[in-house]
């Protein structure tokens, strides 16, 4: 199984070939932006991302975001939880 995390973007280089500063729960990654990027790589900051293996993958809203990080640690808090 993949799973892709989000995270926001917080910096860029001046073209889609330079790598992106995301910040993915507290971390900041460099992750390539070539396959979300439309614009100018400025556009992208501050807006969020689906991170899978070093790669942007999409563009997703703050709900959604929100939403998958909260599932995440749901499913961090249940592979820990007492059985039985």
């Amino acid at each position: 199984m993949c799973i892709g995390v989000p995270g926001q973007v917080v910096a860029v280089g001046e073209d889609f070939h330079q790598l992106a500063q995301v910040d993915v729960c507290g971390v900041k990654r460099e992750v390539n932006i070539a396959l979300v990027c439309e614009g100018h790589p400025r556009e992208l900051v501050g807006q969020w991302v689906l991170v899978h293996v070093g790669f942007a993958m999409s563009v997703i809203d703050e709900e959604e975001a929100r939403a998958t990080l909260e599932a995440l640690r749901n499913l961090e808090l249940d592979d820990f939880a007492p059985q039985g």
